[in-house]
């Protein structure tokens, strides 16, 4: 009787540990978890790049407007006729205050020497 209790014993820690080491262990498995979790999230950044190439693709095909406003936005390119214009938008107030702002610099060496 006793000889069985010992065996069964084993047995018991031969499982336990099998749960904690190795492979198929418990570790393991979590990590293989966090590696799927990463592989998944980079999986889905792929596919949205994919899903964008592909939307532009689909609007390639579908006709020259695609081009046509590639050409405009990017290259600057115009039709027969057309005249472009370049707006930069960038307020005055700025270049003033960076005017004065060189200036009290400036002032300000001036005070040291």
């Amino acid at each position: 009787m006793k000889a069985l209790l010992v065996i069964f014993s084993i047995l018991l820690i031969l499982l336990l540990a099998r749960l904690w080491v190795g492979a198929g262990s418990y570790p393991e498995r979590w990590q293989t978890q966090e590696r799927m979790a990463v592989q998944q999230a980079e999986n889905k950044k792929k596919q949205e790049q994919i899903d964008k190439i592909n939307a532009e693709l689909i609007d390639a095909k579908s006709g020259k407007d695609a081009f046509e406003g590639r050409a405009r936005s990017e290259l600057g390119m115009t039709k027969k006729g057309e005249t472009f214009f370049e707006v930069i938008l960038q307020p005055e107030e700025n270049k003033e205050t960076n005017k004065e702002k060189k200036s009290i610099k400036l002032d300000q060496k001036k005070n040291v020497e």
